[in-house]
């Protein structure tokens, strides 16, 4: 039996039972009971237990007991185990006393430093500064150059946060001007890749100085003051923690009275274990917005944070925020989550954050707008962000560290990312569109902002995107958009609306979008200027003023420096050019508005160069990045340019060139290959020719070529038949200006195509007739005539007295190839009959030679002689003879009877075929 258990008679025991006890504290087991019984039967143990329940009155010797024999049992069940398994028995059924008994558990509990988010982002400056001093010292500037970019983005981490920069990063950032100097001198020494990078360390090192120069030249002053200054903050919310963390010594009654009332100003937020605010409670007053504003930006990009419950924080500080700082610096909070969106389940923000983003956004703007002794500003100084701020005579103005500018334009792209992803073709597109005319009146709030703070390079970052989104916009959409701006908009000084106080008709887009151009044309960005210039232009050729839009192309130079510029310039640019082009063929300007698509035509990829798809390429396949980073350059459906409608208005402006220049070369291959417009059209025209079966027009390629056969036979109304039926004219927006100016150009060129095809067959034309023929008024008809012979395509003099056009065929002879025997050119006609002529004199020579090879082997002779006997080689020289002058050039075989050279020519040159016709 236990000791535990005896009566106090029982002190003296046996001495096997003092062995036992003895061996077992020797052994130092956890237990403190005496030794147990030996080992028995099973059948002993419920005896035992029996005489533990009626041997003892207490309930802590019970338990006691029960435990022991609970150990006695587990021993006995598993003995080879019990090694193992004591040091989780103490590891995790231990008191609080029993954590000394053990090793083991000493190891386990062993005291763990846990490091702050902060502390960490500071520790990774000192370490990226600890690099940098190491590879300055073996000169290596690779390193260097990686590790200052590194270090360049955690201090801009570290502004995000509103933590201050560590002291190491201004100690390097001074340092590194003479570490530069220094290896300037030993550059020749260095590989290629080193003294490169020595070279970008020199840029990089200037600008980051230039970024951080009030806070540089304060620790150049005075580098021991500067720390201080750094760490005062620090030590003084290290010193309140300590403060708070010493526990004060309570009754009961207190303790319960702090549990039910009084906690310090705080209230539980969410379920219990929450990590979205990490622990934040919402305070009741404004005393504790800090403290929880702080814990909140601490969570903030943790992994599992919950995002829900930190905006939900963040808006319950919003509510008991009082003052105009407090409210300022839980706004910017706010967005930031807001911002936070999950990129793995979605490509673009979801609609709900970025509506409440915006209205946040919109409430700071007035915020600053109205109280300009608050501002925000990306290069503030540094502050302590737990105590108020308020304006004084040191600080007129409190700056707040954050970006409006960065906000709008996120804010404007996430808006035009939903648009590239969603189907436009359903209503969920429209009404997303719907949304251009709140976030068009957060960038103009945004841009009257700047003008009143006069942050020039803000304003002129707010302005482009305000002309982005009304430059390629008809004026109803641009006055709708106008017309929806807060009263706020009238105060800017760059324009003002005026569509809301007056009519509508006294409103110009284009007075509003030169305004905001003139403004861009004065900044120092050049990209700006650049996209300012492209958007102006694009802007004058949609209200069809062709010769300004051309003449600012033109003087601009952009096309010599474009392919220096971003991916999205260089698609602007193709999506002006194309605009003018459209222009152009608006005002029948056919020729200038060839010319300008040619070039985008010629490369066959018109949908990828105006970011309107991604073409399959045959030979080269996208990566999945490039196909990303391809999608992502779209623009959006609705300024969409249509590309039917382009490629149309190209086929058709060829068709109108390349027709009177075909009839012009007539038949002659070379003339035809000399006067090409567009070879992208000759090649569709070649493969129209070929088909043995042509059916009714299906598309408007169909109808193109369709109509250019018409115009080339002279039938003039066919052809505007079939380029009328083409529908996508109705995108134009004067549809029946449009197709009369085609019907006038064609009747023109077919006017053009016919003097070149008949010219060599009349010998004068009426001109009353001529235009007749093709429904033009006398004076059209009298001046594309006096044209063409002023050009010399035409060689012809115009009778005015008589009316008449009088053709010149001698004249026209000098310039063509082919000339009869009168002196007139050949037609279409002769030609093909000298072409016939020749290939029937080849086939003939080829039958004779065929023959003669026959007779020289002696098979047949035409006189039944055999090849052997006299006067055959005067035979020979005869039939030789013959040959020659069927070929016009013989002088005659041996015996025979041969004609002079060019005989057969002769005579026909002097046939039917050499006389000109008389109509």
């Amino acid at each position: 039996m236990s000791s535990f258990f005896r009566s106090a008679a029982d002190s003296d025991s046996s001495s096997s039972a003092s062995s036992d006890e003895e061996e077992l504290r020797s052994s130092g087991s956890e237990s403190e009971s005496d030794a147990p019984a030996p080992k028995t039967a099973p059948a002993a143990k419920p005896k035992r237990n029996l005489l533990r329940k009626t041997g003892s009155d207490s309930d802590s010797s019970d338990s006691d007991s029960e435990s022991e024999d609970e150990s006695e049992s587990e021993s006995d069940e598993e003995p080879m185990q019990q090694e193992t398994k004591k040091p989780a028995r103490s590891r995790f059924l231990r008191s609080e006393g029993a954590a000394a008994d053990s090793d083991d558990s000493s190891d386990d509990e062993r005291a763990k430093v846990v490091k702050s988010a902060k502390s960490k982002r500071a520790d990774e400056v000192d370490a990226s500064v600890k690099t940098i001093e190491n590879g300055a010292k073996i000169n290596d500037w690779v390193t260097i150059s990686n590790e200052f970019d590194k270090l360049v983005r955690l201090a801009a981490r570290q502004t995000n946060t509103a933590e201050p920069i560590p002291v190491g990063f201004f100690k390097v950032l001074s340092s590194l001007d003479e570490m530069v100097a220094a290896a300037q001198g030993n550059r020749k020494k260095m590989n290629a890749t080193n003294a490169k990078a020595l070279n970008s360390m020199k840029q990089k090192v200037k600008k980051a100085q230039r970024e951080h120069e009030t806070q540089l030249a304060k620790y150049r002053a005075d580098p021991e003051e500067f720390e201080r200054s750094l760490n005062a903050p620090a030590v003084a919310a290290a010193a309140a923690a300590a403060a708070a963390s010493v526990p004060k010594k309570k009754g009961p009654m207190a303790v319960a009275a702090d549990a039910e009332g009084d906690d310090d100003g705080f209230e539980t937020v969410g379920a219990k274990g929450a990590k979205g605010a990490a622990g934040a409670k919402e305070p009741t007053s404004s005393e504790g917005i800090y403290k929880a504003l702080a814990q909140v930006l601490e969570a903030r990009g943790r992994k599992n944070t919950d995002r829900g419950e930190q905006i939900r924080t963040l808006e319950g500080l919003l509510k008991v925020a009082t003052t105009t700082y407090q409210k300022v610096r839980v706004i910017l909070a706010l967005i930031a989550s807001h911002l936070d969106y999950n990129l793995a389940t979605s490509a673009y923000m979801p609609l709900e954050s970025w509506t409440a983003a915006r209205e946040q956004l919109d409430a700071l703007v007035a915020i600053l707008t109205e109280d300009p002794s608050y501002a925000v500003r990306e290069n503030a100084p540094d502050y302590d962000d737990q105590v108020e701020r308020a304006p004084s005579q040191d600080e007129p103005v409190v700056v707040v560290r954050g970006s409006v500018v960065s906000l709008v334009e996120r804010l404007d792209d996430e808006f035009m990312k939903s648009l590239q992803n969603l189907d436009p073709h359903q209503g969920e597109y429209i009404d997303r569109l719907k949304d251009e005319k709140v976030i068009y009146a957060t960038i103009v709030g945004a841009q009257v902002l700047f003008e009143k703070t006069g942050e020039r390079e803000h304003l002129d970052r707010t302005v482009m995107r305000r002309l982005e989104h009304i430059y390629s916009k008809p004026d109803l959409v641009t006055r709708a958009l106008e017309a929806s701006l807060p009263s706020v908009a009238s105060k800017s000084t760059i324009w003002a609306s005026q569509v809301g106080t007056s009519t509508e008709s006294s409103f110009s887009a284009l007075a509003l979008v030169r305004a905001l151009c003139i403004r861009l044309y004065k900044t120092e960005n050049s990209l700006l200027r650049t996209r300012a210039m492209l958007s102006h232009i694009y802007h004058y050729a949609l209200h069809d003023d062709y010769y300004t839009a051309r003449d600012m192309l033109l003087m601009s130079h952009l096309q010599d420096t474009v392919g220096n510029a971003d991916v999205s310039t260089q698609i602007l640019y193709n999506r002006t050019v194309v605009q003018v082009g459209l222009c152009a063929f608006r005002l029948g300007l056919i020729r200038e508005a060839q010319s300008t698509l040619q070039e985008i035509f010629a490369t066959q990829r018109v949908k990828e160069l105006l970011a309107q798809g991604v073409q399959a390429q045959r030979y080269t396949t996208l990566t999945p990045e490039q196909e990303k980073a391809e999608r992502q350059r779209q623009v959006p459906f609705h300024m969409h340019i249509n590309l039917e409608l382009l490629e149309v208005v190209y086929l058709v402006s060829s068709m109108l060139l390349e027709v009177p220049l075909m009839a012009q070369a007539g038949s002659d291959p070379d003339q035809l290959k000399k006067k090409v417009v567009s070879r992208t059209f000759r090649r569709m025209l070649d493969y129209a020719n070929r088909q043995v079966f042509v059916g009714p027009p299906e598309n408007k390629r169909d109808h193109v070529m369709q109509a250019t056969k018409a115009l080339q036979q002279g039938d003039w109304q066919k052809c505007v038949g079939l380029i009328h039926a083409i529908k996508v004219w109705s995108l134009m927006p004067n549809e029946k200006d449009v197709k009369d100016m085609l019907a006038r150009k064609i009747q023109e060129e077919g006017l053009r195509t016919y003097l070149f095809t008949y010219s060599s067959i009349y010998s004068t034309l009426s001109l009353a007739h001529l235009a007749s023929i093709f429904d033009l008024p006398l004076s059209t008809a009298t001046s594309i005539v006096s044209k063409m012979i002023w050009d010399e395509t035409l060689a012809a003099s115009l009778d005015q007295v008589a009316g008449v056009v009088v053709l010149h065929h001698a004249a026209s002879s000098s310039s063509s190839g082919s000339v009869a025997a009168d002196g007139g050119e050949l037609s279409h006609l002769q030609r093909l009959a000298l072409q016939l002529v020749d290939r029937a004199t080849q086939l003939t020579d080829s039958s004779e030679r065929y023959l003669e090879s026959k007779l020289s082997q002696g098979e047949q002779r035409a006189d039944g002689v055999r090849g052997d006997g006299q006067g055959g080689g005067d035979h020979r020289g005869g039939r030789d003879g013959q040959q020659r002058e069927r070929r016009g050039g013989g002088r005659g075989g041996r015996g025979g009877a041969g004609r002079g050279r060019g005989g057969a020519m002769d005579r026909f040159n002097s046939g039917a075929l050499g006389r000109t016709v008389q109509v």
